[in-house]
């Protein structure tokens, strides 16, 4: 089980969003994201969304009213299921690159390449983005079918 903290938003700036929801992740939230929306008077907003486990909830709820401009705060029990994951090293003709595999019922079902170890290769060898990803992506297949 999951917690879900919510609020309304529509008059912070920019700045000061980014940073309500840099501080939650900082302090340990599993997720956080907004939405856009439409509050009173068609003005525009956002939803701040907090997900964490529920005997963090105080903790979360008391940051949202302090770092934003929101009266109140929403939260809600909620169930959530996950996939196994597993982080491996992928060998590519460059270097390593770290991957996600995303398993489900012993079944790898995706494999994820960290987006800043390829970045970095391919800025190192003046690489395309997509070739790194892929060459990582096509190492962690051979390592399976071993």
């Amino acid at each position: 089980q999951v917690l879900l903290v919510e609020c309304n938003l529509d008059d912070m700036t920019g700045e000061e969003l980014g940073y309500a929801l840099e501080r939650v992740l900082a302090e340990g939230a599993l997720d956080a994201w907004f939405t856009p929306i439409y509050m009173k008077k068609n003005r525009p907003g956002v939803v701040l969304s907090v997900l964490c486990h529920p005997e963090d909830g105080h903790q979360f709820r008391t940051l949202l009213l302090r770092e934003t401009s929101t009266l109140g705060v929403r939260y809600r029990m909620m169930d959530r299921e996950v996939a196994e994951r597993k982080i491996v090293s992928a060998t590519t003709p460059w270097g390593p690159v770290r991957c996600k595999l995303k398993i489900l019922a012993g079944r790898v079902i995706s494999i994820k390449p960290e987006y800043a170890d390829c970045v970095q290769i391919a800025q190192e060898h003046d690489l395309p983005l997509r070739e790194v990803s892929e060459a990582a992506r096509e190492a962690v297949k051979r390592l399976q079918k071993k």
